[in-house]
């Protein structure tokens, strides 16, 4: 299994992308990330990066395609990260621990992401493409999917998309941001609930 980026282009842009070009697109990353790092994601918008970046709205549009699109670009770095690790990494994220435990530590990850890049996350699901769709949104369902049937869930597809609603980020980030839930508390609840779909005694561990 490789990893999948969030945009096809993934964090580098095109491989045939010329040198200038390229240039270009990190100057308007580096300047994407400096203006939510001191407004927020959702304040973020075209325009201001533009101005930011000394460049024309329309440059900004043909380079990301839409504000989700530039949303989603800055998230594929975050992305290939999290993804190494569930899928590569140690134990019991990555491979060599029993399908519970990997759950487990695959939702209490998945929760810190949404805590870290939540905003990202849900600008860039902003998109006139279905979410659910996207390639590492079905790699997530595929992996939970795997762990599940490994476990002897009776219906793993069924129930792996009853998972990944849990932890949808405007689901996490509501918890997290609005009603003022703890981070620890939301990952305590998440293995507590896995670890009881899949019988561990230990659950509340």
């Amino acid at each position: 299994m490789s990893l999948i980026p969030i945009r096809p282009e993934g964090p580098s842009g095109p491989p045939s992308e010329r040198s200038d070009a390229a240039r270009n697109r990190e100057r308007l990353l580096e300047a994407a990330r400096d203006l939510v790092a001191e407004h927020g994601a959702d304040a973020l918008t075209m325009d201001m990066l533009a101005c930011r970046a000394n460049v024309g709205k329309g440059t900004v549009f043909r380079r990301f395609g839409s504000r989700a699109g530039l949303m989603m670009t800055l998230l594929s770095d975050a992305e290939a990260e999290f993804q190494q690790l569930f899928i590569f990494g140690p134990p019991p994220l990555g491979p060599g621990a029993p399908a519970a435990e990997r759950l487990i530590a695959f939702g209490e990850a998945r929760i810190a992401y949404i805590d870290r890049n939540g905003e990202l996350a849900r600008a860039a699901e902003h998109s006139p493409h279905n979410r659910h769709e996207a390639p590492p949104a079905q790699l997530w369902h595929r992996h939970i999917e795997m762990l599940l049937r490994e476990a002897g869930v009776g219906d793993p597809w069924l129930t792996a998309s009853f998972l990944l609603s849990v932890l949808d980020p405007e689901r996490v980030l509501y918890a997290l941001r609005t009603q003022g839930v703890e981070l620890g508390r939301l990952q305590a609840g998440w293995r507590e609930f896995a670890g009881r779909l899949l019988a561990r005694p230990d659950a509340r561990d």
